[in-house]
């Protein structure tokens, strides 16, 4: 097995026809297919369904596949070690999309990171919602984005990272800890500061009441988290949010939070970029994720990221990129 195989598989996976993965691998298409199949060989098993409708995984396919974006990542990270004087030379400008509730901690982290090991490459940050940050990666106004529950697109590499529970957010004297869940019914004690109706926050709270017979009061839309949160220290109501976007309210006593028994409420924050098919990912990028995955993970292990669990078939990003 060597590089070229595992390119050529993933060219394959990503564009869904021998054709298209010879145009995006700059190869002819017969190069192509007698990559694949020196791999299938050398596995002892078919990876591809052949149809008319293009190359299908097979389950052995599927099994391959993230090891082998692991392995092409742990390859960009060896070549950085090896030559650190050429990381150190990249330049040029990464345009990252984080989420309001973590951006404060991520990107102090990140930048720190960035400026000892690329310190030629700028961050750009847009902080906004899953759905807008979605919406900026498909068209191209961002590299990479972190966003929540992101379902599905062929046209993204999607990275789950994280699960974190969501928490009902009221004032510090209604004394709401971590170690109490309170019962989903608790949402409608109290009227409810919450983002718009277009928000899928908003659309969770309202559909997981409506099926237990939950009766909720909106007492406003708040379209930025602070103001959410400013709100709800205010006294004009509760909110629903991750602990780690009121860390601070917490530490001051400002505010309580307690999970929500319900297993709907919870989220996947997740890693994505444009599929390798859809938009080339240049080096600056890929280093950038990196340091980007090595830092949430170090935050999460220090438990800096309240609540949070590092998903375990997730890439370990235990090195730093020298």
């Amino acid at each position: 097995m060597d590089m070229r195989q595992i390119r050529a598989f993933l060219a394959v996976v990503d564009t869904g026809t021998v054709t298209r993965a010879s145009e995006l691998l700059h190869v002819v298409q017969p190069a192509v297919t007698r990559q694949i199949r020196l791999l299938e060989e050398e596995l002892a098993s078919a990876l591809f369904l052949r149809t008319r409708q293009g190359m299908q995984l097979t389950e052995a396919g599927s099994l391959l596949v993230e090891r082998a974006r692991r392995a092409l990542r742990e390859l960009d990270i060896a070549r950085a070690e090896i030559h650190p004087d050429e990381a150190g030379k990249l330049s040029g400008v990464v345009r990252l999309g984080l989420l309001p509730s973590s951006c404060d901690m991520v990107a102090g982290a990140l930048l720190k990171a960035m400026v000892e090991t690329f310190p030629r490459i700028r961050l750009s940050l847009s902080v906004d919602y899953s759905d807008p940050l979605l919406n900026a990666l498909v068209i191209g106004e961002i590299d990479a984005a972190l966003l929540y529950n992101p379902w599905p697109a062929g046209a993204l590499d999607i990275e789950p990272l994280l699960t974190e529970p969501l928490s009902l957010v009221g004032l510090a004297s209604q004394r709401f800890t971590e170690d109490t869940p309170v019962p989903l019914a608790a949402l409608g004690q109290s009227p409810l500061i919450l983002p718009g109706t277009h928000h899928r926050l908003r659309s969770l709270v309202e559909h997981a009441c409506a099926v237990e017979g939950v009766e909720i009061t909106v007492a406003a839309e708040a379209h930025a988290l602070a103001v959410q949160k400013s709100l709800v220290v205010q006294g004009y109501g509760m909110t629903v949010l991750p602990r780690i976007a009121v860390r601070d309210e917490l530490e001051r006593c400002k505010l309580s939070a307690a999970p929500i028994d319900a297993p709907e409420f919870a989220r996947t924050i997740a890693l994505a970029q444009a599929a390798p098919f859809a938009r080339q990912t240049s080096r600056q990028v890929r280093c950038t994720t990196q340091l980007l995955r090595e830092c949430i993970h170090q935050i999460v292990l220090s438990g800096d990221w309240l609540g949070a669990e590092w998903i375990p078939h997730a890439p370990d990003p235990s090195r730093n990129i020298a």
